[in-house]
């Protein structure tokens, strides 16, 4: 690599690490998920144990949704060394969002370097690194406490590992290490990195006989390491969340078969239980939840339905990679390789693990799509500049193709930032914990005036909020709670610790009796003849709560 690249691949990172780390600590607002990491992080540097008692999971138990831990264990020293807040619990993510972009632009550099393709790949490396920098998907998920975050490294490590090793097998036992790393640290990971693997070594098996032993051993070191995970997920609990989300959980297909079969004569018949059964119809579930995953309104418009993994008008992706994509697709499809089979494979079984649920198309559980779909992007990024380099005639007229595309491109980028920062939190007002600081540390500053503080449960489970901003002694907790029993999606909560108990709040039943209570609810929940001590807003201009005191 040349030095001018050079300085251009440092200036990609310079930037990457600017998207992601300005004002991390305060935007957006943290959320119930986050804050469980951060606090059993914190439980775990003080006792040893999760928030619930238990001994250094594998997975940790939460609200009864049992996460994968790898995230949590990175957090800890960042806790240890920076105390119990929310840039403890996001310079992980963020920090492993750069990391990314550079081991991207490695992958695609060793991929493709000195390949019959007709573009540089140090070239393509570079427009990868870029477009993942600035990446709406990926930006989204690098900017928070997200475990998918850790998946989605560890993934595109193993492969540049991998791809690494095929000349040097040193490198396949890091390879190794890393995709386990992955299956540890996400559950989607755990459908998406076998699949790719068997691809892996479908296409490159030329190459692998030759080092057949080396791979075997490597094979055989990750059976050792994930034999714990295993054990673990044989736990009935740890597939609680999962049964929860899963597409078995949806009850449309088996609704749709006894719809279809009604509609023949005799419901009974063989044509009926044939054409209409539960693998028919979860299969053909699957297979519209797949596709969905590459539909251009929820990668170019609109995104995730989910207003927490999406932003105001914008999909995972920017406008201008249609162009980028379709060239790039076209190309490739005219000069096909092993290298290109890799990506377009990793691409097709990316959201595999998110269609294996009800909810899609799912931003977060197929974000590790965002990979492929930026090499391909970049591939057809610098084929579009080399053909206005090299095939437009005229000066002049090539300048105006190069600065229309930099002004689509600098447009779209912007306009995203713009959302982001400025519409996201107030037109998805729940899309965070907002607010949930700002009322803790009210009461926080008046807790001693009071014996009993009843807290709405309208936001998504407030007590780890409150455990985390008020950094109770884990000890204490850990012998101060029950948990709920599991609602409909496979979660739980805690009801009450200390003075404090979360639920709906029933004013006529709640309200304060005596002068050392006090009672928190939304503007819906309180009525305008209360006394109203406080009214709290988040830092979007919102108003979440309002404080009542007799």
């Amino acid at each position: 690599m040349g030095i001018y690249k050079k300085y251009i691949l440092f200036a990609i990172i310079l930037l990457a690490f600017f998207l992601r780390f300005y004002r991390l600590g305060s935007f957006p607002a943290l959320n119930a998920d986050e804050a469980a990491i951060g606090y059993n992080a914190y439980s775990l540097v003080q006792t040893g144990h999760d928030e619930h008692g238990n001994a250094w999971p594998i997975h940790f138990q939460s609200f009864n949704d049992y996460k994968p831990g790898v995230y949590f264990y990175m957090v800890l020293p960042f806790v240890k060394v920076l105390g119990l807040n929310e840039w403890a619990v996001r310079i992980p993510g963020a920090g492993l969002g750069v990391l990314t972009v550079v081991i991207l632009h490695f992958l695609v550099r060793d991929l493709f370097k000195d390949k019959n393709i007709s573009i540089n790949a140090d070239h393509i490396a570079l427009a990868a690194s870029l477009l993942l920098a600035i990446s709406p998907w990926h930006l989204h998920f690098s900017r928070g406490g997200w475990e998918v975050n850790a998946a989605t490294f560890f993934i595109t490590l193993g492969l540049w590992l991998f791809v690494k090793g095929l000349s040097s097998p040193k490198y396949l036992i890091f390879s190794t290490l890393s995709f386990v790393l992955s299956l540890y640290a996400y559950h989607a990971a755990r459908v998406v990195v076998p699949l790719l693997i068997v691809g892996l070594l479908f296409m490159y098996r030329d190459k692998i006989k030759p080092n057949i032993k080396k791979f075997a051993i490597s094979g055989m070191v990750a059976i050792f390491l994930l034999l714990p995970l295993g054990f673990d997920l044989a736990r009935g609990e740890v597939f609680s969340r999962a049964a929860g989300v899963g597409l078995f959980a949806d009850p449309g297909p088996l609704s749709r078969i006894n719809e279809q079969r009604g509609e023949h004569q005799n419901y009974g018949s063989f044509a009926a239980k044939v054409l209409h059964n539960k693998p028919v119809n979860y299969s053909l579930a699957f297979l519209q939840n797949w596709s969905q995953h590459y539909w251009g309104e929820f990668l170019f418009l609109t995104g995730d339905v989910i207003q927490r993994n999406r932003v105001p008008e914008t999909g995972q992706m920017y406008l201008f990679d249609i162009l980028f994509l379709a060239v790039g697709f076209i190309l490739i499809a005219r000069k096909p390789s092993r290298e290109w089979g890799v990506v377009i494979w990793w691409l097709v079984v990316a959201p595999f693990a998110a269609a294996l649920t009800f909810q899609a198309p799912h931003a977060l559980r197929a974000q590790n799509m965002v990979i492929p779909l930026t090499i391909i992007s970049a591939f057809g990024f610098v084929s579009v500049v080399g053909w206005l380099k090299n095939s437009v005639k005229g000066k002049n007229l090539r300048i105006v193709g190069f600065l229309l595309l930099s002004a689509v491109m600098v447009w779209n980028f912007t306009r995203y930032i713009h959302q982001y920062w400025l519409h996201m939190a107030k037109e998805f007002p729940f899309s965070s914990q907002y607010g949930v600081k700002e009322l803790v540390g009210f009461i926080g500053q008046n807790q001693d005036k009071f014996d009993k503080v009843i807290v709405t449960d309208r936001y998504d489970q407030p007590y780890i909020l409150f455990l985390f901003y008020l950094k109770v002694p884990p000890e204490k907790f850990q012998n101060d709670h029950f948990l709920s029993e599991r609602d409909k999606y496979g979660f739980s909560t805690v009801r009450n610790f200390g003075k404090y108990e979360f639920r709906a709040i029933n004013f006529d039943v709640d309200q304060p009796q005596n002068p050392k209570s006090l009672i928190v609810g939304t503007d819906e929940e309180i009525p305008k003849e209360a006394n109203i001590v406080e009214e709290i807003y988040g830092t979007n201009g919102y108003k979440y709560f309002e404080v009542v005191a007799n």
